[in-house]
């Protein structure tokens, strides 16, 4: 190897470790870059974490104010207010009352301790009884026997305690009777209190629906005596919750006025049959120029007093007034049984299912003026209607109920229409290829 050689290696080395290390300069480079982005990264993801719980917290203390504020306002009802502090005001009461008849009683012999426990226990318990007596809705006269114990009781108790006020040691005249009073008004506080309360919820209990049903009864057995005491008649005659009440009213009433629906009585069938009767005269009488229209039954009826300006609706309340048919009572006969005394609707009963006579044609007023369309016609309205529909919304139930046709026209529509969508696809498929 000569010199020039040698000295063209070195250079070769030199360059070549140039090179390489600038590639680990480079690589140390993009390995410190990348680990600031993941420390970069750690750091944002801990402030979102933080930022997020911090929100949570912020949730979780509203969620657990607004909780105790419907706790709070739950607790303060006027309705849990007023029984707590009615319990509160009969455990003052009590703790009044009960030492001074103790220590009265004690006083004079220890053996008539339990006496005050007895008086005392006497009238809370008659209270209680008077509860529990509204809550089974037992006799009027029970409770009252009730009151009167507990006033009896509380009334010997506000006795006591009033004379040993009284006759306390070291007060003055007006500190004594001030004593006394006191504590008989607190011994008399407490079941007078708790009575109010239970008078309170018992008026409460007792919804205003219940109160209109019970003025409702009393209001009809006050306006149909006789009708009153048929049905408890038969209220009393029949087993124990067999028959309901209305059930009773309503056999009762057709037993006393003969007719199967309460509130109608003979009098006013014939008067609904009269009118009934004018008005179909009247509506027949204007019928004018008339001309025969093949139609049957009601539909003819109503068509036919068109022509006078009547609402078809009305008319077909009136028809079926009409011919109306009694009903029969589950049990009874099969056959019907004419509870419409009036020779009128006699006549249309016995009729039966024979088609009514037209009277007269429908004017031209109030003829249906739309024009029948023919199928091209449904055909371009449809492909008008549709044209930003998709071919899965072409159904025929969907036509008929948008073009108010017939079902048989929908079905048609919507074939042909998806065949004129399948052949459009093709014919782009074909061009494009």
């Amino acid at each position: 190897m000569n010199v020039i050689d040698y000295r063209q290696a070195a250079r070769d080395d030199r360059a070549a470790n140039a090179e390489q290390a600038r590639l680990n300069a480079a690589a140390e480079d993009e390995r410190r870059a990348q680990r600031e982005q993941a420390r970069d990264e750690r750091a944002a993801r801990r402030r979102d974490q933080a930022r997020a719980d911090k929100v949570a917290d912020r949730a979780a203390c509203a969620g657990r104010r607004a909780e105790w504020a419907e706790r709070r306002a739950e607790a303060l009802t006027p309705e849990r207010i007023y029984r707590t502090g009615t319990l509160a005001l009969v455990v003052a009461s009590g703790l009044a009352s009960l030492p001074a008849q103790i220590a009265h009683f004690v006083d004079i012999s220890p053996m008539l301790l339990p006496v005050p426990l007895g008086v005392e226990g006497s009238a809370w318990v008659m209270a209680a009884g008077v509860a529990y007596a509204d809550a089974r809705s037992v006799a009027v006269w029970v409770r009252w026997l009730l009151r009167a114990l507990v006033a009896a009781a509380a009334g010997f108790a506000a006795s006591i305690n009033y004379g040993y006020g009284r006759h306390l040691d070291g007060l003055s005249p007006a500190d004594a009777t001030a004593a006394g009073v006191g504590l008989a008004a607190v011994t008399l506080l407490g079941p007078l209190v708790f009575e109010i309360r239970q008078w309170v919820s018992t008026l409460a209990a007792h919804d205003e629906g219940a109160r209109d049903a019970r003025r409702h009864a009393s209001r009809r057995r006050r306006h149909h005596r006789r009708v009153g005491r048929v049905a408890a008649r038969l209220l009393s005659a029949a087993p124990h919750e067999h028959l309901t009440e209305s059930d009773a009213w309503e056999r009762a009433w057709e037993i006393v006025h003969g007719c199967d629906e309460p509130g109608m009585t003979p009098r006013l069938h014939r008067k609904e049959a009269k009118a009934a009767d004018r008005l179909a005269k009247a509506l027949t009488d204007t019928s004018t120029n008339a001309e025969e229209v093949p139609q049957e039954g009601v539909e003819g009826s109503g068509s036919d007093l068109q022509e006078s300006g009547v609402p078809r609706r009305r008319w077909l309340r009136v028809r079926t007034r009409l011919t109306r048919r009694p009903r029969t009572r589950v049990g009874s006969a099969a056959q019907p049984t004419d509870s419409h005394p009036t020779t009128g609707l006699k006549a249309v009963a016995e009729e039966g299912a024979r088609p009514r006579r037209v009277t007269g044609r429908v004017p031209v007023g109030a003829r249906d003026t739309r024009p029948k369309r023919t199928y091209d016609q449904l055909l371009a309205e449809a492909r008008r209607v549709t044209a930003d529909w998709s071919t899965d919304d072409l159904t025929a139930d969907r036509l008929r109920t948008k073009l108010r046709t017939s079902a048989k026209n929908a079905r048609g529509l919507r074939d042909t229409l998806r065949a004129d969508r399948a052949d459009r696809s093709v014919v782009g498929e074909g061009v494009a290829a």
